[in-house]
Formats: C-alpha cells, sequence, structure tokens
C-alpha cells in the first residue's frame, strides 16, 4: 500500500486549520496543522512534507517570508492561503517561489483540486510498458526533458519547478515561435488556474534567473505580446 502523501497546514486560525485538515483527511491525505511561522519552519525539517499549504498573514514569522527559507533549502510545492486579493500579493508570492495561490475564503473542493494538481506536476506519472515517449529538446548547453521534469544547463542539473520547466519546454520546443501571455497561461496552467497574465513574466523572470542567455538561444520578449524561444543563426 502506498504511503499517504504529507500535507504541512501553517494558518493561525485553528478553526480553519482544522477545516482543511479535515477536506484533506477524507481524500486520503496525511495532514498536520502549525499556527505560526516559527512553527512552520521547524516543522518543515521533522515532518517532511510532500506540500505546504501556507497562509500569509501569520504571527511572528508571516508567510513571506517562510516562504522564502523554505524555498532556499527545498523544492517542495507551496500554495499560499490568504485574505488578501491583490494582484501585487500574489505576484509577490509567485516570485517567492509559490506554486499556486488561493483567497479565503475557499470552496473546499477547489482547493482540493489544487492541492491534488500541483501534487500531480511535481510528481509525473511514470509510463507503462516498454515504449517510453521522451519528450525532450536539446540545444547547445541546454538539455530540458519533460519526461522526467529535469533541466540540464552547462552539464549542470539545475532545480526547476515544474511550472518554470513546462513554460520552458513549452517554449524551446517550438523555437522562434512567438506566444501571447494569454495563449502561454492557457497552455501551461489551464482551465485549473485563474491567474493574472503576470503570472508568466513572474515565472520568466525566475527562469532567466537560473538560465541566461545563450550565444545560440535565448528567451526574448516580444514587446506588447508576449515571448519566444529565440534560436540564433
Amino acid at each position: 500500500m502506498a504511503a499517504k502523501q504529507k500535507i504541512l497546514i501553517v494558518d493561525d486560525d485553528v478553526n480553519i486549520a482544522e477545516l482543511i485538515s479535515l477536506y484533506l483527511t477524507k481524500e486520503c491525505f496525511d495532514t498536520h496543522m502549525v499556527h505560526d511561522g516559527e512553527a512552520a519552519l521547524k516543522e518543515f525539517d521533522s515532518y517532511q512534507p510532500n506540500l505546504i499549504l501556507l497562509d500569509l498573514m501569520l504571527p511572528g514569522i508571516d508567510g513571506y517570508q517562510v516562504c522564502r527559507e523554505i524555498r532556499a533549502k527545498a523544492n517542495v510545492p507551496i500554495i499560499m492561503l490568504s485574505a488578501k486579493g491583490e494582484i501585487f500579493d500574489k505576484v509577490l508570492g509567485l516570485e517567492l517561489g509559490a506554486d499556486d495561490y488561493i483567497m479565503k475564503p475557499f470552496d473546499s473542493k477547489e482547493l482540493v483540486a489544487r492541492v491534488k494538481a500541483v501534487l500531480r506536476r511535481y510528481q509525473p506519472a511514470k509510463p507503462e510498458g516498454p515504449a517510453i515517449d521522451i519528450k525532450r529538446v536539446t540545444y547547445p548547453d541546454l538539455v530540458i526533458n519533460l519526461s522526467n521534469y529535469s533541466v540540464e544547463y552547462y552539464g549542470k542539473s539545475i532545480d526547476m519547478p515544474p511550472k518554470e520547466l513546462e513554460l520552458l519546454y513549452f517554449l524551446a520546443a517550438s523555437p522562434n515561435q512567438v506566444f501571447t501571455r494569454e495563449q502561454l497561461l492557457d497552455h501551461i496552467w489551464g482551465y485549473e488556474y485563474i491567474g493574472d497574465t503576470r503570472t508568466v513574466d513572474v515565472h520568466v523572470k525566475r527562469l532567466r534567473e537560473k538560465i541566461n542567455d545563450h550565444t545560440a538561444w535565448g528567451i526574448a520578449t516580444v514587446w506588447g505580446i508576449g515571448y519566444k524561444f529565440e534560436v540564433k543563426v
């Protein structure tokens, strides 16, 4: 029997935390609750969750700082929870490395669906049988493999959250083709994500911080339209 996936719930509202735990326990997840940022950092090391549901407004160390510290040492998926609905807060959360952002109050089915969707992206399905469809693109000093969610840059493995990798692969698989932000949002995030097109800009910015433009290729901004993976002749 497969081990249950572990969800760390970080929320200073005990009632909300217990309600979330109830929803997820019914879906056969193992949950653990903490109610402040300092406890979240301690329990992260001991509990080793598969995913973190992280409230922004926490006593002491806030959710932004918790996200920043966890992301500095691990690639575990993080979904931020907040009553704040401003675009600034969403973008800041994504820039710090969060994988999704859910506003309170939320629907229980949506919460569970997003948790499952994020976990699926971090654990791509294994192919069945001997036939393996390898989704890989190769450029000088860059190999992007969507089959095993890996990126090699100048021969070294680069840690990259699934959405960043999927965005890079999608662009690189269609060299020199221009995609609008809306097209990228639809292709990469799909129907399950209700977001702002600036989400795309945030992820491109994070990609550029990890992978610099090469003499043979680069991620180019097409002003007023979107982005393309430019292959230089």
